[in-house]
């Protein structure tokens, strides 16, 4: 996002207006009576899809509801729709107990993309919020396919097994939405995909290390075997949380594979700090949320530098 918000030389709201957006409360604007009224959902008050997906990304996806606030107005509720649609597929696999009912619930997005590029989408925020993008901004539907199907054979509970089908399933789902936000604001230039691209993949791999200890609780370990494999490091070794210089190997190796694809971008931030710790990637001071990332974003979108 920082990368697309560069090449196109956009101008940020005010840092007191960020501010007042990211405290923002309130609950979602689903209609009153449940589920059969939401069900019935048409004719929702202007801009209530767009307060859906923000208050969506606020609580999933805090780092991309910054971003997007970033941008100017008229590309705002878009981005918002945009990065819902990834947060609604990226909980799929974390939400369910078998892997059918995966299957269904990415055949429902598959089906309202369809749906959505015939202006008849269903009556569901983030997919009415998406209709709108794509018929304002004119978005390529085979990004949204792409971005279903990788996430689709994801479904499988397995490690990847390189560090190659890991860049493979982040230039296909993180990749993609930056093509897609490129797209949105305008963005028709080659050299702003190949950031694009490069952006994508390393923030996948950030994206795998940062989830590494919430998996471990659950006793899933995802990072790549052959990495795990070179320094001899079973996926025991990390549900246990074991702290050894071996398994701070391994992390260090993972994210030199991320610092490869970036230099100056918000995940820097974190590549730094895990550093900082000697690539302890249990350690407890990863797991809070910077409060001055407002701040950090705003001053690199003012001087202009990602």
């Amino acid at each position: 996002m920082a990368a697309a918000t560069a090449a196109g030389g956009l101008r940020p709201v005010s840092f007191p207006r960020l501010l007042r957006a990211v405290g923002a409360r309130g609950g979602l604007p689903w209609p009153r009576g449940g589920r059969a009224a939401a069900a019935g959902w048409s004719r929702p008050e202007p801009g209530g899809e767009a307060q859906y997906c923000a208050e969506l990304l606020r609580k999933r996806d805090y780092e991309g509801f910054l971003c997007s606030l970033l941008l100017p107005a008229e590309s705002r509720t878009s981005a918002f729709a945009l990065r819902a649609f990834n947060v609604e597929l990226a909980q799929i696999k974390d939400s369910i107990t078998q892997k059918t009912t995966g299957l269904m619930r990415m055949q429902f997005w598959r089906k309202a993309v369809e749906d959505i590029y015939c202006d008849n989408p269903p009556h569901q925020p983030v997919a009415v919020a998406l209709w709108r993008a794509v018929k304002r901004h004119n978005l390529s539907k085979m990004w949204f396919m792409k971005i279903i199907d990788e996430r689709e054979k994801n479904l499988d509970d397995r490690a990847y097994r390189n560090i190659q089908e890991l860049e493979t399933y982040a230039e296909n789902t993180q990749s993609a939405l930056f093509y897609l936000t490129l797209e949105m604001l305008g963005v028709r230039d080659v050299h702003a995909d190949h950031a694009a691209s490069h952006i994508g993949k390393a923030q996948g791999i950030v994206t795998c290390l940062r989830a590494t200890p919430y998996h471990c609780a659950r006793r899933k370990v995802f990072l790549p075997m052959d990495i795990c494999m070179l320094h001899g490091v079973s996926q025991e070794d990390f549900i246990r949380c074991k702290q050894e210089k071996h398994v701070r190997d391994v992390i260090y190796d993972i994210a030199s594979q991320a610092h490869i694809h970036l230099e100056h971008v918000a995940l820097d931030d974190y590549l730094y700090n895990i550093r900082k710790v000697d690539f302890n990637i249990f350690h407890p001071s990863l797991q809070k949320r910077n409060t001055l990332l407002p701040l950090y974003l705003y001053i690199r979108t003012w001087k202009k530098t990602y």
